[in-house]
């Protein structure tokens, strides 16, 4: 009874006095790593954009190539970690008593790792020995310092994975009956994909390493991209889980409103955690050597992922009318008029969602057999994932960062910055609507992807995209402007801001909201259903791919 008194008053002079210094401290290094990321890999898009216009000649140092493996990996694999990992590791410590001393060691052990094998691979970057993109499975291969640097980088997120749940755990025990607070929740369940995601390409860069040392001659080149989608396809939905956390748990907070419902969110969690794996054939739709069932199941899960989406949108435009409506709101769509239009940490994510819902359709586009065709390999599929990370996800994160980053910094929010973020917000979204829907419509007339600028000598089909790629460098534009604005104010908000206490706006379950069971809280399960669907997903075509694999590739450097 001791104890548990002893935890209680724990828990609530954390929640009373905010974040511990030596956790804000691991929170506050995690974003400004993510926001310089921004910086670079935004500095390095404008000038992929302006080439890929024909407006710009990128010298032979610093090639597109280059500059589009570099920007993939600073936004990609940087940017939306570090951003997540920071952004995680602050809910754990305020929702769970603040983060044990071991697993703040674990916490800067896994950032420095993540640090040294960011700089491990992108050295033979500048060096011109891996423009591999960050799609880096073969027959391309990049020098082995890479591939031992995205180790090193799997290693680190391993780390922080384990040191979640080595926290998870402690709470879980010294509250045994009670459900793991919401924002706990959505980490555990985000670095368990990530763990359990990033399996397949830790196999995969293993695989590489004595191909690219010469150690062998071939490689299964089906194995490759396999073991790369299975992960690259639950990258991009750890990112998405990350987004609705903000959604469900931080934004009803914000416009004085409350959760719809704890059973539904946490449905949500566990459904896209058993899903998200497999579903990566749906990336390989027009591969062959690949059975049309196995790509039937793949692209039916891909699909069911659908289903926890429209919960989402459903949950959130019922909280959104329901608390406008409380605050006077009235008519059938003039009860928009109530929600904070002006307070920017509600406006990026509520434009977020409203991306996500082309977004998504583009995805099930993608995830059509006979509309793929069309799109694959076009830059309809750079515009697709422009709008679900550059919008759906980015958005989100830009509109958490203006209370995350004065909540670990001792800080407030001011006016002015709030001002600032509104604008921020407006010129990122023209940017990216601009960019993005010049991307979709330049692919569906046949613009590849990931090529430089090129006229095909003049030929008429190529050069009637060029209108349409010269919108695609306004856009660019107008999003490196957002980029320094955006960097601006969190870095103002970190270092400059008037000191002061910042609310972490963790919203409650609405009172006549149905209680949520224990079974919910059933980990284990949740994780061996999810291992027995990637079974029966990859397996099968895996052993198919070994057994009767075709001759191998040797290294090939396209650049």
């Amino acid at each position: 009874m001791e104890a548990i008194k002893k935890e209680y008053w724990k828990d609530k002079a954390n929640k009373a006095l905010g974040i511990s210094p030596e956790d804000a401290r691991i929170t506050k290094s995690y974003l400004i790593v993510a926001f310089v990321a921004i910086l670079v890999g935004g500095l390095l898009g404008l000038l992929q954009g302006m080439n890929r216009a024909g407006i710009l000649e990128l010298p032979v140092w610093l090639n597109y190539y280059k500059v589009l493996t570099a920007h993939g990996l600073l936004l990609v694999v940087v940017l939306s970690a570090f951003f997540t990992i920071g952004y995680f590791y602050a809910g754990l410590s305020h929702s769970l008593g603040g983060l044990l001393p071991k697993v703040r060691k674990m916490a800067w052990i896994g950032f420095w790792m993540k640090i040294f094998g960011f700089v491990l691979a992108v050295i033979p970057i500048l060096q011109g020995d891996a423009s591999v993109m960050y799609t880096f499975y073969p027959p391309m291969a990049a020098a082995p310092m890479f591939y031992i640097g995205l180790v090193f980088i799997v290693l680190g997120v391993w780390m922080l994975a384990f040191g979640a749940f080595i926290n998870v755990a402690n709470w879980r025990k010294n509250h045994k009956g009670q459900h793991i607070p919401i924002i706990s929740f959505f980490a555990t369940g985000v670095f368990v994909l990530l763990f359990f995601g990033s399996l397949p390409v830790a196999i995969e860069v293993f695989y590489i390493i004595p191909w690219a040392l010469g150690w062998i001659e071939t490689i299964n080149v089906m194995v490759s991209r396999t073991l790369f989608w299975a992960f690259g396809h639950t990258l991009v939905n750890i990112w998405y889980m990350t987004a609705i956390s903000a959604w469900y748990v931080f934004v009803p907070k914000i416009i004085d409103g409350r959760r719809w419902s704890d059973l539904l969110t946490r449905i949500v969690v566990i459904a896209l955690v058993i899903m998200n794996i497999t579903g990566g054939f749906h990336h390989q739709i027009i591969d062959p050597g690949i059975s049309e069932s196995v790509k039937y199941m793949h692209v039916f899960m891909s699909l069911a992922i659908g289903f926890p989406s429209l919960m989402t949108a459903y949950a959130m435009f019922a909280v959104f009318e329901k608390t406008a409506r409380k605050k006077g709101g009235r008519g059938l769509v003039g009860w928009y008029k109530k929600l904070p239009w002006g307070d920017v940490r509600f406006l990026a994510p509520f434009i977020a969602m409203a991306a996500f819902i082309p977004a998504g359709a583009g995805g099930i586009v993608q995830s059509t057999n006979q509309l793929n065709q069309v799109a694959h390999n076009t830059m309809w599929v750079v515009g697709h994932f422009h709008l679900t990370l550059g919008m759906t996800v980015v958005m989100t994160f830009f509109g958490v960062s203006y209370w995350l980053v004065p909540y670990v910094s001792g800080r407030v929010l001011t006016k002015e910055i709030n001002k600032l973020g509104v604008i921020q917000t407006i010129v990122w979204t023209i940017g990216m609507v601009l960019m993005s829907g010049a991307m979709h419509w330049v692919g569906l007339l046949g613009s590849p992807r990931r090529t430089s600028y090129s006229t095909y000598f003049d030929n008429a089909t190529a050069l009637s995209w060029d209108p349409y790629l010269f919108f695609l460098a306004i856009g660019g534009t107008l999003l490196m402007i957002g980029v320094l604005l955006q960097v601006y104010a969190v870095f103002h908000m970190m270092f400059l801001a008037p000191k002061g206490e910042t609310e972490f706006p963790v919203a409650d379950v609405e009172e006549d909201a149905t209680p949520t069971p224990m079974w919910t809280e059933r980990w284990g399960l949740w994780i061996v259903l999810m291992l027995g669907l990637v079974s029966m997903a990859y397996v099968i075509p895996l052993v198919d791919f070994i057994v009767n694999a075709p001759p191998g590739s040797p290294p090939f450097k396209t650049w």
